[in-house]
């Protein structure tokens, strides 16, 4: 078994797509009015809109629903990362550094959901995680 991606859904795509590409960096790919892509090297985030829930089941995912799910970024500078994104995105967490070895900032995308930006600053994180 492979882990394929992590999908979204979403009230407002167009809003959705437009921050996590800000935040990614990365360009989504439109595979459907409803349906887009942004593709990292770890990680496939999918962002569907609320119509897609029915082609599965009607009801089965609610949009702004789930405080369970973070969505974890490892990124070469935490502290140069919350800079640029300041004032942008609603901050859960200011950059600090967590018991396990890595510097973390959280803030919420459109609907709710926790991201996470982290740099492993301690020398077993940095062992964990590898180079980037």
């Amino acid at each position: 078994m492979t882990f394929a991606s992590t999908r979204l859904i979403a009230a407002d795509i167009t809003m959705m797509v437009a921050f996590y590409e800000l935040v990614i960096g990365h360009s989504a790919e439109w595979l459907a009015p409803q349906f887009a892509e942004i593709v990292t090297s770890g990680a496939r985030i999918a962002i569907g809109s609320t119509e897609t829930v029915a082609l599965f089941m009607e009801g089965s995912a609610e949009p702004g629903a789930n405080r369970t799910a973070i969505l974890e970024f490892r990124v070469e500078d935490v502290d140069a990362e919350f800079k640029r994104l300041k004032g942008k995105v609603a901050v859960v967490i200011e950059p600090k550094t967590l018991p396990w070895g890595n510097r973390t900032l959280q803030f919420r995308d459109p609907e709710g959901t926790i991201i996470s930006l982290f740099t492993p600053v301690t020398e077993a994180a940095r062992l964990r995680f590898g180079s980037l």
